[in-house]
């Protein structure tokens, strides 16, 4: 029909996929945010990679640090000891949730298959541990959680890394149209050139815990 609008797309092409990490790149050194391409030696494959320690409040991470006391060993105690540790093993359990901190590190890769790109990333306790999928799921934000709690499985995934050929969880590609139809459409219908990288990694980073700061979005071009 005459005058109706067409869509945003919400794919790209390769090329413009590099071009909008470059860009996104530059300011990433100007802020110092911690993003780098990393080249698969070679090859002319690559991604943008950023590592994050993120401070958690979660008691997952008790078990592994030894921060609880079996049941079994609690029986054996009196009364009175009893009430000492458990105030004492409380205390330790609140300093564990306050200074739990995960080691995130966050891969943006390019899919030929859905001409989007992907989000890698695998999650582990400070001393190297890696968190399972559960874990992973558990520390969404209940903003987004709430959202994806009919399908999580088929939004967060376990899959080998295309280039580095080991396990990492993934943001499922699938999902990334619902993402980011309604930041393109907008765009789109104020006339605005966005870079897609900055608009992507800003809609579902945050999902995953990965937050992209504001100048990115009033600095960071689209390319030409």
């Amino acid at each position: 029909m005459a005058g109706e609008k067409i869509s945003a797309s919400c794919y790209l092409d390769e090329r413009t996929f590099r071009l909008c990490c470059q860009l996104f790149l530059q300011h990433s050194e100007t802020i110092q945010d911690g993003w780098s391409w990393e080249q698969i030696k070679g090859t002319d494959e690559g991604f943008m990679k950023k590592t994050v320690l993120t401070p958690v409040k979660s008691s997952l991470l008790h078990k592994q640090h030894g921060c609880f006391m079996q049941a079994e060993n609690m029986d054996l105690l009196t009364d009175d000891i009893q009430a000492n540790v458990e105030d004492e093993t409380a205390g330790v359990q609140a300093a564990c949730e306050i200074h739990a901190v995960l080691r995130y590190e966050y891969h943006v890769l390019y899919s030929c298959s859905y001409q989007i790109p992907v989000l890698y990333f695998r999650a582990s306790t400070l001393d190297g541990n890696p968190i399972s999928l559960e874990e992973v799921w558990s520390n969404v934000h209940p903003n987004y959680r709430q959202r994806l709690q009919q399908g999580p499985w088929d939004t967060l995934t376990q899959q080998e890394h295309p280039l580095l050929g080991q396990p990492f969880f993934m943001l499922h590609p699938c999902r990334t149209e619902e993402f980011m139809k309604p930041a393109l459409d907008l765009a789109q219908a104020e006339n605005k050139r966005v870079n897609y990288i900055m608009t992507w990694l800003s809609v579902v980073g945050p999902v995953v815990g990965l937050d992209v700061p504001l100048s990115y979005c009033t600095e960071v071009s689209a390319p030409d």
